[in-house]
């Protein structure tokens, strides 16, 4: 697929980027940071197109998977993506978080196959921290 896991991000408040709880990793919530820097700032809807809020979702999901691989060690240790929630940074009326955070959704089915199959939840919202356009979070299951 042509893509590498970063780095794990560095938090940018009081938190830890992932912690891991007997057979499972939950994420804190990652946004589309590449190299350190944001990639996608403001409103989906307004200032970033839907199709760059999914690009920025697809960013935080590989976010969420270094936060994961930097407790785990190993992402062949992943048995199963539980839950992914997907914050969307939206314009007055934008209503297409669905569509955003799809790319979250299909970038770890991509990668995971049938293991990748997930719960989830869309939510838009009215800010996000550093005005980032989308904020993933992650549960899996490890083996």
């Amino acid at each position: 697929m042509g893509l590498s896991i970063p780095e794990v991000a560095k938090p940018v408040a009081a938190y830890v980027p992932a912690v891991r709880v007997g057979d499972y990793v939950y994420t804190s919530g990652q946004i589309p940071f590449v190299n350190g820097e944001l990639k996608y700032q403001g409103k989906v809807g307004s200032d970033v197109t839907a199709e760059n809020g999914y690009d920025a979702a697809k960013i935080c999901a590989l976010n969420c998977l270094a936060a994961i691989k930097s407790v785990i060690g190993n992402l062949d240790a992943v048995e199963r993506v539980i839950k992914i929630v997907g914050f969307v940074n939206s314009a007055g009326g934008f209503n297409q978080q669905p569509k955003v955070v799809n790319g979250a959704s299909e970038l770890v089915g991509q990668i995971f196959g049938a293991a990748g199959a997930h719960a989830r939840s869309a939510v838009g919202v009215s800010e996000l921290p550093l005005d980032a356009a989308v904020e993933v979070e992650m549960i899996v299951k490890i083996k």
